[in-house]
């Protein structure tokens, strides 16, 4: 007889558990099916960084969404998404204690992006997303190998990780 109320606890607990479907675009509007993502502009002395950002991006899009995605915002697209690299910056973390030579070091990339569609109303905007990646330098010159590249190549796919995340979730 006690079972008779626990049953209807169950089937509220279990049906109301509060996960969805990864990528399912709650809170960008049905009418949106393609999504232009240009290269994203670099402001910064750091070369190529906006292209790695960009392909990241789109990978992302690509392996999470049903989107569509194209590199025209045209009047094809639905909605447009923009980026900016605002600043990076190398900073040494840490020393070796012998040679006074840095260890490691901090980067931190400063990027904008905005989601707009075709009216140009604002989807998604972060104006201030903030990166950061640590790496080791190399005391061996003789198998020196420059780290700096896949620090970030790393930082790149965690700030698009992070972004497509919040475009589709709504953060």
């Amino acid at each position: 007889m006690r079972l008779r109320g626990v049953w209807p606890l169950v089937l509220v607990w279990a049906t109301g558990c509060g996960y969805h479907a990864a990528g399912h675009a709650g809170q960008l509007p049905e009418n949106v099916k393609t999504i232009a993502i240009p290269a994203f502009v670099n402001e910064t002395k750091t070369y190529r960084i906006e292209q790695m950002l960009t392909s990241s991006v789109v990978r992302e899009f690509t392996t999470r969404t049903h989107y569509r995605l194209t590199n025209d915002p045209s009047e094809a697209a639905d909605a447009t998404l923009r980026g900016t690299v605002l600043s990076t910056s190398a900073s040494p973390l840490t020393y070796d204690t012998a040679t006074g030579k840095a260890a490691s070091v901090l980067v931190v990339v400063s990027i904008r992006v905005s989601l707009a569609d075709r009216q140009g109303r604002v989807l998604y905007e972060n104006p201030a997303y903030l990166f950061r990646e640590q790496y080791e330098v190399s005391q061996d010159l003789s198998s020196f190998f420059e780290e700096d590249s896949p620090a970030f190549r790393r930082l790149s796919q965690d700030f698009a990780r992070t972004l497509v995340s919040n475009i589709l979730e709504g953060f």
